[in-house]
Order: structure tokens, then C-alpha cells, then sequence
């Protein structure tokens, strides 16, 4: 970047800004004429080309650009003999001073001049060219040789400004494409070259900016002295490319010690939040690390402040001590010259200048020269420091980055995590030891189980340490960064533990970790900088930030192990839980003893839709359900073991709870409606035989580990289950199938193992879907579906259709109490709504106010009965019985309990449930209307449902 700097000033800007040209270094690719280089072209000629044209740009003279353009040419056509360079002079005399002599006016090199293309001949004539290069030039010449004739223009006059003569081999397309851009750049120099050479030979046509500077400074610097100056700083900024930020500040300190006869020289740098200034070369030494003080510093502060230069008597004897001991040699004189950026206008750094030669004091001419050499140089300068800040954050970034990498794959320990903390963070600060504190905030503890060498074993004691005392206690109070360059002379260290162990501690850099809420969980403790003097403000920066990854990880590792913890917990529960339904061998084997019975050995009526099956003790369930399965064929046609599936049978009536309603004798009553719903509507004719079978499975798991509570009381309360599956919706449905999935999962439980994986994929993803769908919301938001599927016609080929039917199915199920006779319906309701209202009673005991259907002092029930089979089930049941017209009954049975719940509402004159809970007074207007025949002979309906015997099974 430090040759752009000596193209863009050229010498004051005293020639007219229409005589300057040549600001840019290096012309874009699509400028040149030149044909386009494929890959392996352009990597093998940069280096060569690149050096030419830095050659090129650091020229400042005629002399240095005769030279730059010789080894250019040599450099990129190796086959060159010789180089004869000719310079404009006047309006038409081009001079050469290698021999001095002139290009004659008149010839064949003029015409080829005058033309302003390049030409490559097979000679020259001989009487044109001086006597040196007559051999190489000459015609004629042998056919490996050529005469190249290079004309180098100024665009803007279209004129030849100078020309080379070269004698070399013929000229390949690769030569070619490498003069394309030389001429191009040696025509920059050639222009600026030019226009230096002119501001020296003619005085300026209005003051340059520096000399208004100075004449505003009341500075008498006269013309030859700026000529000189020009020509030095042209010089040094021909020298500042491609240099590091110390190489860059070596050679400008140079040039100021040179320029003010000082025995030594410095920068002070101003740092970007303008709190500090540090110093990273000192004369002609780089120092190994750079030495920083509070920009407030005396009166350095000020010259940052106010933009004016001071000497040594402006300094007091403390600031003048601290200086000399910076520079290593007592001070005699001072001058310090605010470097202002010609961009910002704020001071970047601070020149000073020490001991000028000869005891004498510096002078304003001094003053001047420093001015006059950042004018030219403090853009680079900043433009160097800046990238030298940018290459240091890369390198910071990315071991950070790399630190991140390696903290968070140890997250599941946090003792390996901590030891793994103090590796890196010894690494990033080059401390010779490191040692990490975690808060323990119910004993106010600092607590360290982690040591810079391993981690305390199980027999060893953890360290504790009060959270208030020594310099770990103060960063945890504080919570603030300590950094310590004389561990000795703090008050807050303790060496009595380096007596006792001979180990010496000189500094000490120790940090807070915080967590996402920026509260302090930890403290890290580096000791003694291994290469410096102490901990810099760069490593206070490193750890600053090296701490946020500290803190993300150390708090997901603990909150890692809280979850792993409550993982095992919950698994510990699932065991007792399992335990507790655990089926033992004994059961299983006396369920099984007698063998499967027929269904009609339990009752004649068991497979038609008048029978009850709540009717059936609960004991003989489990066997009824052995028995719908052999029914229905499922055990024979997929190879069902009877022992696992009487032990999956006897696991699901455990999986029940007991509440009013949502208990085992309802699925059960829901999977007989099912085995109905395949004898009496033909099934088989609409579905797959694998959808009958996760239809009637999930009829028996539908409502496993029901609490009584629904959907909104979960997530009103903010229950477990909740926060499982609220995010997905139908909470309590998912929790039951996960219940389904955990029984199946269970040693000698799995009724589909002998399922291929496709089979068994699909009968899972079947069962899901068809327990989720009795949410009722889920319902609802198919329903128009399933009418359009009705009115359309059914299609047994459409997959989407036999999905939508077994949903449609699974909630006819669940709703199949309001298909029976009276004295069920009236019952069931009784069930549902001492659930409801134990429900609502929790709801007003959080605080909250539960719906009308569940306050018991609100509840209205005949009409909530009657809303509910008005708008729920008679269009299921209507739904069901267009498809199959063999489900007519079942919704005149519906639509007969609804009537009759209007006929009996008269009666009911209190909101909620009677004080006995008990809704049988509605039986004796229902027991006179059917003695009055006003429902004919229904002496089947009640296939037996004995009241009494009913009623306490039901519980």
C-alpha cells in the first residue's frame, strides 16, 4: 500500500493538476489490449510482472526509471541482449544518456515512432543507432533475433514520451501480453517522472498546501527546501510498499531522525477509543512488546487534545523520567508533533523527536520537516495499522472460533470441559498456569475441582474459597476484569503459598465468566506471561471475549447435566411405573387357561350393535378382547403369539387410571364398537386388513394414562405433558400413543414383532394417526373433507380416502355410548360430567375460570347434552350411515336418546349435578313413557345392562 502513497502525492502539487498524471499503480485487466491469460499463465508470470511493475511505481526520477525499465525488460523477456531507452525532451528531441546521443529526426525508428505501436523487425538500419548496439539492433539479424521498437505514450497527448529499443528473441504471445501491461505502467512513470522534473525547474504557480500550512505557522522555509524535502519524501514513500507495520514505522522513524539530526525517534499511536497510547518501535528497535500508558499521561493527553506540539519544557520531571527510562538514555530535548489524518482530522499518533545532535534544541524548521513528512506518509501509516489490527483480530477470530469448536463438544462433563477451558486459555494468553473457579452461590463459594495439570480425584478434598476474599473473590464480587503486573506489591495477593512451594508468581491476569444473563458463575485465574513482561491490553481483550464462550459453555454443560439428570429420573419412573403394571407370567397364564372363548359363548348378542359391553364384568374383558381378535382373524393372519398377546392385553387395562369416565372400561367399550363396526358394516370392502388392525389397537390404547383432564387444562397449568407436546397440539392424544408405543416396547409385549420393517413401520405411523385423530378439534377441521368423501363416493384405492375413513371411524368409536339405549346414555353422561366438574373445581382452585361445561354451579346439562349431540354426534352418525347404509341405526338410536333428553329437561331444575351425583330420577319419566308403549318393545336394547350392576361396574 506504500507505493500508492508515492504515486498519488507527486512532488507538493505545484504543476498544474492538469500536467499530473500517473495516480494509480496498477491498470485493471479488462484496460489492457492484451489477449486474456488462461490460469496457468497468470500464476506463472505474476511474480515476475508484479515485481516489474513495483519497480515501476517506486521511481521518483530519470535515472531510477531508466534503470526500473532496463531490469524490467530483462526481467520479463529473459532472452534480451540489450536495451536502448530514449526520453522526451522538448517537444520532439528524444535524448538517451547511455551513450548521450539523440534519435535522429528523420528515419525508420522515427516513422515507427510516429506510428505509436509497438513493432518487431528483423533489424535497424545501422547509421540510426549509436555504435553499443549496433550487434543486437542492427539489420539484418539472424532469424532467433528480433528489434523491438517500443513507443511509451502519453494518452492524453497521444505522443510518445519515450522509447526503448530492445534486442532480443522473437516475441511469443506470453511476451506480448507482458509488454501490453509494462507499457502501460511505465507510461504512469513516465508522466509522473516528467512532472516532478518540471516543479523542479519552475517555481509554483500558487503556495502548495504545506506552504500555507507553514505561513499560517509564521515558518520561513524557502524554496530549494522544499525542492529537497520533495525529493526525500518521494524517496521514502517509494520505500513504503509492502511493509508490516513495524518495518513501515522503522523506516518513517528513520527518516525523521535524519531529517531533525535526533539521536532517536518514536511514535506514540493513538488507540481507536482514544484511552491509551502505546509504542511499538523506538529509534531503530522493534520492541518485543509494545509498551502502553493512559493517554491522559501528562501532557500528552493534551497535544492529543488541543493538535499542538510541545517540547521538553512543557513536560514535567515524572513524565521526563518515565520517558527516559522508555528510551533507555537520558533526555536532553523533546519536540512532539501531533500526526492528524487527512481523512478523520483527529490525531492518530504523536511524533517525537529526542536529543538533537549537537545539544541543541529543535527547532520549528524540525517541526516543519515531521509535518511535512506525515502530510505524505500518515495514510499509509493509519491504512497499515488498521490492517495490521484487521490481520490480528483474523487470527484472534479464528482461534476463537477454534475454541468454541473444542468447548462444545465437552459438553457432557463438566470437569473435562474445565480442563479443557484452562488448555485453551493458557494457549490463547501464553500464561505458564491457569486455574478455573466455578460460584457456588448456596455456600458463596469459589469452588475448583480442575487444576492447570488434571482434574481432584474422587479421594482428594475440591478447593474451596471464600467468594468475597483474594483477587479470584474480588473478580467474582466485582465482577470486573483484574489485570496484575507486579503480583507483589497488590494488597489483595497472597504469597504465602509461593514461599512455601518456592514458585514465584509475577503477574496475574484473572477474569469473571458470565452467563447469558451477565451474572458471574465462574472466575479464571492466568499466572505469569510467558512471552512478555506482564498480561497486555490485548490479552485483556482476549479474555474478555475467550469468557462469553467460557460462560455459553459452562452454563449448557450444567444445564446438559440437569437434563441428562432429569432424563434419568424420568426413566427411573417409567421403570416403577412398568414395574407397577408389570404383568407377572401367573396372570398371563390364567387369562390364557381356559383358551379363547367364542364370542357368542359370552353373549348371543355380543356381535350386534344392541349390546352393552359395559355389561361385562371387568375381569372378563381382557379375554373378551382375545377373543374379538381371534374373531376377527388377526391372530392367525399375522402370526400373533397368544402369550404376548394376552401379556399386551393385560398391560394396556394396567396403563388405565381410574377416573369417572376415562377408564379402562371405556376403551373398552370403544374397541367393541370397533369389532361392530367390522361384523356388521363389511369393513374388509373399505379398508386394508393391517388399517382394521391399528384401528382396533388403537381403540383399546386411544386414552392410556387419561387423567380426567383435557387438552386446555394442560397447557393452562403448564402440566409435564404440556410442556412435552404443546408445541405440536393434541397433547393428551400424544401422550397416549407415546404410552401405546412404550407398552409395545415393553419384554414380551410387542404383538406386531413378527411384522416385516415395512409393516410394522406403517402400523405405528397408523396408530399414531388414528389416536390423534379423536381430538375432536382434529375432527372438526376435517368434517367438510369427509362430507365431500361422502358425497363424491367413497374410493377404497385412494389412500387419502381410507385415512380420512378410519379417522371418522376411530371417533364414531369413541362416541359409541350415545348409540345405546337411554340407560346408558344417561349414565355415561353422569360419568362425563362428575369428571368435568372435578376438572372445572381444580381450574377454579389455580385461579382461572373454567367453561360453562365444566362449573358444576353452571352447567346446564340436558341442554349441553343436547347441543353436544345435536353439533357432534348425530352428523358423525349421519356421516357414518351414508357410507354405510348399515349404520342407519345407529344414528336413529342417537337421534332417539337426544329426544329423549329433551322430554326429561323439565324435570331437571338445578345446575350441575344432584347433591347424590346421580342422575337416575330422569329413569322414572323415561320407565312411565315406555310403560305407555311410546317407545314400543325395547327389551333388546338393554342386552345385559342391569342397572345396579351397571352402575357400579361403570365406576
Amino acid at each position: 500500500m506504500g507505493q500508492a502513497c508515492g504515486h498519488a502525492l507527486l512532488c507538493r502539487s505545484q504543476p498544474p493538476s492538469s500536467e499530473i498524471r500517473g495516480q494509480q499503480v496498477f491498470l485493471r485487466p479488462e484496460e489492457s489490449s492484451a489477449p486474456a491469460l488462461n490460469t496457468r499463465q497468470s500464476t506463472a508470470l505474476s511474480e515476475q510482472l508484479q515485481d516489474a511493475l513495483l519497480r515501476l511505481a517506486a521511481v521518483v526520477d530519470a535515472r531510477s526509471l531508466r534503470a526500473a525499465l532496463r531490469d524490467s525488460i530483462q526481467e520479463l523477456l529473459p532472452s534480451t541482449e540489450c536495451v536502448c531507452y530514449y526520453f522526451l525532451e522538448g517537444d520532439s528531441r528524444l535524448l538517451s544518456e547511455d551513450p548521450p546521443h539523440e534519435l535522429p529526426p528523420e528515419g525508420k525508428i522515427r516513422s515507427i515512432v510516429e506510428q505509436l505501436k509497438r513493432c518487431q523487425c528483423a533489424g535497424l538500419p545501422l547509421p540510426e543507432l549509436p555504435e553499443k548496439y549496433r550487434i543486437c539492433l542492427a539489420a539484418p539479424l539472424p532469424a532467433h533475433r528480433r528489434a523491438v521498437v517500443i513507443p511509451i505514450l502519453d494518452q492524453e497527448r497521444n505522443k510518445a514520451i519515450a522509447v526503448l529499443l530492445v534486442g532480443c528473441s522473437p516475441l511469443s504471445d506470453q511476451d506480448e501480453v507482458h509488454l501490453n501491461m509494462l507499457e502501460k505502467h511505465a507510461s504512469v512513470a513516465c508522466v509522473r517522472v516528467r512532472a516532478v522534473q518540471s516543479s523542479y525547474q519552475r517555481p509554483p504557480p500558487s503556495p502548495s498546501p504545506i506552504q500555507s500550512h507553514n505561513a499560517l505557522l509564521n515558518l520561513s522555509v524557502s524554496d530549494q527546501d522544499y525542492c529537497e524535502l520533495d525529493h526525500n519524501i518521494l524517496q521514502l514513500c517509494g520505500e513504503l510498499f509492502d511493509l508490516d507495520a513495524a518495518s513501515l514505522q522503522l523506516k518513517v522513524i528513520n527518516y525523521l531522525q535524519q531529517q531533525t539530526h535526533s539521536q532517536c525517534c518514536c511514535l506514540l499511536l493513538v488507540s481507536e477509543d482514544n484511552h491509551q497510547l502505546f509504542c511499538q518501535v523506538v529509534g531503530d528497535k522493534v520492541l518485543e512488546e509494545e509498551i502502553s500508558f493512559p493517554l491522559m499521561f501528562g501532557r500528552f493527553g493534551q497535544v492529543v487534545e488541543k493538535k499542538k506540539s510541545i517540547t521538553l519544557q512543557d513536560i514535567s520531571a515524572e513524565e521526563r523520567r518515565q520517558l527516559s527510562s522508555m528510551l533507555g538514555c537520558e533526555i536532553s530535548s523533546m519536540l512532539c508533533v501531533p500526526v492528524v489524518s487527512r481523512a478523520t482530522g483527529q490525531v492518530v499518533a504523536l511524533a517525537c523527536a529526542f536529543n538533537k545532535q549537537g545539544g541543541q534544541r529543535h527547532t520549528e524548521a524540525d517541526e516543519h520537516a515531521i509535518q511535512h513528512c506525515f502530510c505524505y506518509t500518515s495514510t499509509v501509516l493509519t491504512s497499515t495499522l488498521a490492517f495490521q489490527k484487521e490481520q490480528k483480530l483474523k487470527v484472534e477470530c479464528q482461534a476463537l472460533l477454534q475454541v468454541a469448536k473444542n468447548l462444545f463438544t465437552h459438553l457432557d462433563d463438566v470437569s473435562v470441559l474445565l480442563q479443557e477451558i484452562i488448555v485453551e486459555a493458557r494457549n490463547l494468553s501464553d500464561a505458564e498456569i491457569c486455574s478455573v473457579f466455578l460460584l457456588d452461590r448456596v455456600s458463596h463459594e469459589l469452588v475448583a475441582k480442575v487444576f492447570d495439570g488434571g482434574v481432584v480425584s474422587d479421594e482428594e478434598k475440591e478447593f474451596r474459597i471464600p467468594a468475597d476474599q483474594g483477587i479470584a473473590g474480588h473478580v467474582a464480587t466485582t465482577g470486573q476484569i483484574l489485570n496484575i503486573k507486579d503480583a507483589y506489591s497488590h494488597p489483595l495477593f497472597y504469597r504465602g503459598v509461593d514461599d512455601s512451594t518456592g514458585f514465584r508468581t509475577r503477574n496475574i491476569l484473572c477474569f469473571p465468566i458470565k452467563d447469558e444473563n451477565n451474572e458471574v458463575i465462574g472466575v479464571a485465574e492466568l499466572v505469569n506471561k510467558m512471552n512478555g513482561p506482564w498480561f497486555n491490553r490485548f490479552d485483556e481483550d482476549l479474555a474478555t471475549a475467550f469468557s462469553i464462550y467460557c460462560g455459553i459453555s459452562i452454563a449448557h454443560s450444567l444445564l446438559y447435566k440437569k437434563v441428562h439428570e432429569a432424563q434419568f429420573r424420568s426413566h427411573l419412573a417409567n421403570e416403577m411405573m412398568m414395574y407397577h403394571m408389570k404383568v407377572s407370567e401367573e396372570e398371563v397364564c390364567k387369562l390364557l387357561v381356559t383358551g379363547i372363548q367364542p364370542v357368542r359363548e359370552i353373549h348371543p348378542c355380543f356381535a350386534e350393535f344392541t349390546y352393552t359391553p359395559r355389561s361385562l364384568l371387568d375381569d372378563t374383558t381382557p379375554l373378551g378382547i382375545l377373543s374379538m381378535f381371534e374373531d376377527m382373524g388377526f391372530i392367525n393372519t399375522y402370526k400373533i403369539d397368544l402369550r404376548t398377546l394376552a401379556r399386551f392385553c393385560l398391560m394396556v387395562k394396567k396403563g388405565y387410571r381410574d377416573p369417572p369416565y376415562h377408564n379402562w372400561t371405556h376403551a373398552f367399550s370403544v374397541s367393541h364398537f370397533c369389532y361392530l363396526l367390522y361384523k356388521n358394516l363389511g369393513l374388509t370392502n373399505y379398508l386394508e386388513d393391517i388399517e382394521i388392525l391399528a384401528l382396533f389397537v388403537s381403540c383399546m390404547c386411544h386414552d392410556l394414562d387419561h387423567r380426567g383432564t383435557n387438552n386446555s387444562f394442560q397447557v393452562a397449568s403448564q402440566s409435564v405433558l404440556a410442556a412435552l407436546y404443546s408445541s405440536e397440539g393434541s397433547v393428551m392424544e400424544r401422550h397416549h400413543f407415546a404410552q401405546a408405543i412404550a407398552i409395545l416396547n415393553t419384554f414380551g409385549c410387542n404383538i406386531f414383532e413378527k411384522f416385516s420393517r415395512k409393516d410394522y413401520q406403517r402400523v405405528l405411523d397408523l396408530i399414531r394417526d388414528i389416536i390423534l385423530a379423536t381430538d375432536l378439534a382434529h375432527h372438526l377441521r376435517i368434517f367438510k373433507d369427509l362430507q365431500k368423501m361422502a358425497d363424491d363416493g367413497f374410493n377404497p384405492k385412494s389412500r387419502n380416502h381410507r385415512s380420512m375413513l378410519l379417522c371418522l371411524l376411530m371417533t364414531s368409536c369413541d362416541l359409541s355410548d350415545q348409540t345405546k339405549g337411554w340407560k346408558t346414555t344417561r349414565k355415561i353422561a353422569e360419568l362425563i360430567y362428575k369428571e368435568f366438574f372435578s376438572q372445572g373445581d381444580l381450574e377454579k382452585a389455580m385461579g382461572n375460570r373454567p367453561s360453562e361445561m365444566m362449573d358444576r354451579e353452571k352447567a346446564y346439562i340436558p341442554e349441553l347434552q343436547i347441543s353436544f349431540m345435536e353439533h357432534i354426534a348425530m352428523p358423525i352418525y349421519k356421516l357414518l350411515s351414508e357410507l354405510f347404509p348399515g349404520a342407519t341405526e345407529l344414528y336413529e338410536r342417537v337421534a332417539a336418546n337426544r329426544e329423549q333428553w329433551t322430554k326429561v329437561s323439565h324435570k331437571f331444575t338445578i345446575r350441575g349435578l344432584p347433591s347424590n351425583n346421580s342422575l337416575d330420577f330422569l329413569d322414572q319419566e323415561y320407565e312411565l313413557l315406555q310403560s305407555q308403549g311410546a317407545f314400543g318393545s325395547d327389551d333388546h336394547c338393554l342386552n345385559g345392562c342391569l342397572e345396579d350392576e351397571e352402575g357400579g361396574r361403570a365406576q
